[in-house]
This record gives C-alpha cells, sequence and structure tokens, in this order.
C-alpha cells in the first residue's frame, strides 16, 4: 500500500482534510496527515488520528525516539499558504512539514502542492516567482483559477467547501508534469 503524507497549513481550508484523507483511503492509501503548527490550530487531532489510524505529527521527535509514521511514497501539501510556499522555495526546515516535504525532493517522491490563499497575497512577486521554483524542482503545483479561483481577504472560510481535494489526489496519479 502506498503511504501518502498529506501536509496541511494554517488556512481555513484545513478544517476539511479529513476529506482528502477519505478520497485517498478510498484509493487504497495508507495516509499520514502532518499539519504545520499553525494548520495544526485548524485540525480536529483525535479525529485525524482516528480516521488514519496513525498519530498526527506537527513537531520533530526527540532525538533517539522512534519514528511513528510509516516512510512516505508521496506528498500532498494542501491547502499550501503562501508562508509555506515562500519558505519551502528557500529551502527552510523550521518545521516537521517543511523539513519532510524538502527532503521529498532529495528522495525524489512525488509532491503535489495546492497554493490556497486570496487575491492580495498572491499578488506577491516572491510568491508567484517560488511557484515556478517550485515546479521547475518537479513539484505538480495545482493553482490558478482553473484550480480554484482568488477570492478576497477574510472570505477564505466561507469557501472552503469549493476547494477541489480530489485533484490532488488526480495530479498525484497521472505522469503529466503539468497536472
Amino acid at each position: 500500500m502506498t503511504v501518502l503524507y498529506i501536509i496541511c497549513c494554517g488556512s481555513p481550508v484545513a478544517r476539511d482534510v479529513g476529506r482528502l484523507v477519505a478520497l485517498a483511503q478510498e484509493r487504497s492509501y495508507d495516509v499520514c496527515v502532518v499539519p504545520t503548527p499553525d494548520g495544526r490550530k485548524f485540525v480536529d487531532v483525535p479525529t485525524l488520528a482516528e480516521q488514519t489510524g496513525h498519530p498526527v505529527r506537527s513537531f520533530y521527535k526527540q532525538p533517539g525516539d522512534p519514528d511513528v509514521l510509516p516512510a512516505a511514497d508521496a506528498f500532498i501539501v494542501a491547502p499550501a499558504t503562501i508562508n509555506t510556499v515562500n519558505k519551502w522555495a528557500a529551502g527552510i526546515t523550521d518545521t516537521l512539514a517543511l523539513g519532510l516535504i524538502n527532503e521529498a525532493y532529495g528522495m525524489g517522491k512525488p509532491v503535489v502542492a495546492m497554493p490556497y490563499t486570496n487575491h492580495l497575497q498572491a499578488r506577491h512577486p516572491v510568491f508567484q516567482e517560488n511557484l515556478g521554483k517550485l515546479r521547475s524542482w518537479g513539484v505538480k503545483v495545482l493553482y490558478g483559477d482553473d484550480v480554484i479561483k482568488l477570492h478576497p481577504p477574510g472570505e477564505g472560510e466561507g469557501l472552503r467547501h469549493l476547494f477541489p481535494w480530489h485533484l490532488g489526489l488526480d495530479a498525484l496519479e497521472t505522469d503529466d508534469p503539468a497536472a
């Protein structure tokens, strides 16, 4: 069984990450959820642990402690915030989530990113540059109005039901690098 790590960030959309877990399990993935520290504020940790059968980790383990999660075969970063995208592209590993996706590149693991932000933050030139950088490294970045329309600041919560979780799995399962 393929082990899928779902990295979710500090966004209202993260409240619904259990939907992606369920979709992935329907496709026979063994799923582990790793929220960023800010992402953890939005998720129901006990429910996700029960749903996946794995602990929900957000922090690095203590040196010498055994790893409690199986090794990942693939990653979906959804929702990916502008903060995570920019740190990831800079190689920063100050959280477990970032450390894992930075290592994924070194291991040649497939990674799909689904950024979710408002239309003002999306205009920042560094964010746009970093999306291109991630794509150039082989990350399948699903972003733009054809994926999910950018919204005004403060309206993300009300639109979270529109987040297309299934597209992350579809992209993971295709050989098309532009998917």
